[in-house]
């Protein structure tokens, strides 16, 4: 999936550059699907937890209490839960299981951004490859920041542009949006950008 880039200004001194490689939602179509998406996250973790119960439905749930639990397991999808955990010992449930929940709370895409204060300094920040972690963040002070650049370097066989920071005392830059490593033209929109936020008062 290409990346994309996304500007905001919350204020004339604030600009936060995104890059993002989720599908866009610009259509009914699209729209549609990503909340089917959503749905059959949804469903399927319901089902897991299905079947963890189902597992210890003998000595731990109660027959009767807040939940029915004799209905819930003679009903269609309770019945198929107790066949898949009477048919497999509980290692392979609980791997089963945990790629199921693996898969539901992967987000499946990456979304990187720059965020540039004027006086202040600059934050990257990478998105996690899960929606129970949090976002990778660094913020480097106006003070510290030498330059902003665009380099290139090898991939593979192939040529990659890239944007860092040089900063003070470091010998390694900074790269911004390491992962995606978009395009020279977004990456051009954003170094331009970036340092006009940075630099010039006028902006």
């Amino acid at each position: 999936m290409p990346s994309r880039l996304s500007i905001q200004r919350p204020s004339p001194t604030t600009v936060l550059f995104t890059v993002s490689n989720a599908p866009a939602r610009s259509t009914i179509t699209a729209r549609l699907l990503f909340y089917l998406r959503v749905v059959l996250r949804i469903l399927a973790f319901a089902f897991a937890l299905l079947v963890n119960a189902a597992k210890v439905r003998h000595s731990v749930l109660p027959r009767d209490g807040v939940i029915p639990w004799a209905n819930v397991w003679s009903s269609t999808i309770g019945s198929s839960a107790c066949r898949i955990v009477d048919g497999y010992n509980w290692q392979f449930v609980c791997i089963g299981t945990g790629l199921v929940m693996f898969a539901v709370f992967r987000k499946g895409y990456t979304e990187e951004s720059l965020l540039v204060i004027r006086g202040l300094g600059v934050q990257t920040s990478t998105s996690s490859a899960s929606y129970f972690a949090t976002a990778s963040t660094r913020f480097i002070p106006t003070t510290q920041i030498q330059d902003i650049v665009i380099h290139e370097a090898f991939k593979g066989f192939e040529v990659r542009f890239y944007l860092a920071i040089i900063v003070e005392g470091e010998a390694d830059a900074v790269v911004v949006f390491p992962n995606l490593l978009p395009q020279r033209l977004i990456l051009e929109n954003v170094w331009r950008g970036a340092r006009k936020c940075l630099y010039d008062p006028k902006s």
